[in-house]
């Protein structure tokens, strides 16, 4: 199995990149927040990797740290979350907004993702909300998570992609609440 690769990204493209490594290029899925680290091809990288294995596939998922790929490691021990259904949620927000939105119980947050329904969400509450707990060590409130959820929601409504939408986001007080997060959000992408 492997558990990481080191080596240049060769290709890249919104899903996957091409990391070349010993004269061998390997394509490897990567998550929206993953991809954001990589600016430009020939650039060496370290990716943390999961392999899947079916009996006719063998993909390659990478991350780069280890805290997103032991998370996209418990989405994916969930009954009816595959590895392509994990690399949405993790697109939909940061990991802390995943982690907390899942020990919130919120299940309105993960049914935005497209083929995650009601009872998969529930399911995935159920199965992974103590872990989240435990990991976080905090719980966000429903309010401060509702927040960050109606900004993200605003600025991708105003035209800006979901990537630069969270990316802005990162930046905002997290304390603040929704009209100040889109206002600081605007302001950093104003300056892009």
């Amino acid at each position: 199995m492997i558990g990481s690769i080191k080596g240049k990204i060769t290709f890249r493209t919104d899903k996957f990149v091409i990391i070349e490594t010993s004269g061998v290029g390997y394509k490897i899925n990567v998550s929206p927040d993953t991809l954001l680290n990589f600016k430009k091809t020939n650039e060496e990288i370290l990716l943390w990797i999961h392999t899947h294995v079916r009996e006719d596939i063998l993909d390659l998922y990478g991350f780069i740290n280890r805290d997103e790929l032991e998370f996209f490691e418990m989405l994916i021990s969930v009954s009816g979350i595959g590895p392509k259904g994990a690399l949405g949620i993790l697109g939909i927000a940061s990991l802390d907004t995943l982690k907390k939105a899942i020990g919130t119980g919120d299940i309105s947050y993960l049914t935005k993702i497209s083929g995650i329904g009601k009872k998969t969400a529930e399911k995935i509450i159920i199965e992974l909300r103590d872990k989240m707990q435990n990991k976080t060590g905090e719980k966000m409130t429903d309010a401060s998570l509702r927040d960050e959820l109606d900004a993200l929601e605003a600025l991708k409504s105003l035209g800006y992609s979901q990537n630069d939408a969270r990316e802005a986001l990162k930046k905002v007080s997290p304390d603040a609440n929704t009209n100040t997060k889109i206002r600081e959000a605007l302001k950093i992408l104003a300056n892009k």
